[in-house]
């Protein structure tokens, strides 16, 4: 987002993420453990694209940091690619992490462009995710599993997870059209 026309628009993707991931940082204390693992990956997506999408009236970041967040998401797509295995959200995960690499390359080489066929099958999957998302966001019946007669934790709420990949999905839709 360090392009021409960030501006406020940038710094309210700047505070969706960075809500969006101290939320996934609440979620890591649900009673399910599931929750808490894919909350865990959640979070440092959220606070990555808040660190990436701060606007250009901040000095950009040197290039070294570019590939430090690459790395770091890297690695992230393998813990993702290692957890597919097992669930087929984090293939998500995977998708989301692979692009965070690839908008930090983009930063990093300075071009500040990226590849036009990939950045559109980015879009695209985004795109559909964020429409898929939306429609799932149908409030979920309160209390915890069967027999569970307490009220849900805040790490419990569904729809306050989906409602969460749904805003980092607009997010990532919005750093991808500034490529």
């Amino acid at each position: 987002m360090h392009g021409p026309g960030a501006g406020s628009a940038g710094w309210l993707l700047v505070a969706l993420c960075a809500a969006t991931g101290a939320y996934c940082l609440l979620r890591m204390r649900s009673r399910v453990e599931e929750q808490r693992r894919t909350a865990g990956g959640e979070a440092l997506m959220g606070f990555g694209m808040a660190a990436m999408a701060v606007p250009a009236a901040v000095p950009a970041p040197p290039r070294w940091a570019w590939v430090v967040y690459a790395a770091v998401f890297g690695a992230t797509a393998l813990r993702a690619l290692w957890a597919a295995r097992n669930s087929a959200h984090h293939l998500h995960h995977l998708v989301g992490a692979f692009a965070m690499v690839y908008m930090a390359a983009m930063m990093a080489s300075g071009t500040h462009a990226g590849i036009p066929v990939l950045t559109g099958v980015l879009l695209a999957y985004f795109t559909a995710y964020v429409l898929w998302t939306g429609t799932r966001l149908v409030p979920v019946a309160a209390g915890g599993p069967a027999g569970d007669l307490r009220a849900p934790g805040w790490g419990d709420r569904l729809e306050l997870a989906r409602a969460c990949r749904l805003s980092m999905g607009i997010g990532m839709l919005a750093m991808l059209l500034t490529l």
